[in-house]
């Protein structure tokens, strides 16, 4: 098909297309989908499937240690500068996206 468009552009026939505009569609079309793919980033994609794995680990262990600081609160065995602490961490870890691009929009990254 490349061929018979080429054929045409070179014999300069009425309506066909010339030599450069048919160069540059060529090189466009073959350009486009390489500008696609290269919008992401191997080191993006990893890093949010860490992240993903990462919360996906977390959340039984904050439900399990949320419910143990619980039982311990009542028991009067815990101080609550620990529970503080707990539920501090579990804010951070679980809210890093958001502090993470809080961050960046501070220093306009």
């Amino acid at each position: 098909m490349l061929q018979r468009i080429a054929r045409i552009a070179a014999h300069g026939r009425p309506g066909a297309l010339a030599p450069g505009v048919l160069l540059g569609t060529m090189v466009l079309s073959l350009a486009l989908p390489q500008l696609a793919l290269a919008q992401t980033s191997p080191f993006l994609t990893g890093a949010t499937a860490l992240e993903s794995n990462i919360l996906a680990w977390l959340t039984p262990i904050a439900i399990i240690l949320v419910m143990v600081l619980g039982g311990m609160a009542m028991a009067n065995r815990i101080s609550w500068g620990w529970c503080i602490g707990a539920i501090l961490g579990i804010a951070i870890a679980f809210g890093a996206p958001q502090i993470v691009a809080w961050v960046r929009g501070m220093f306009g990254v």
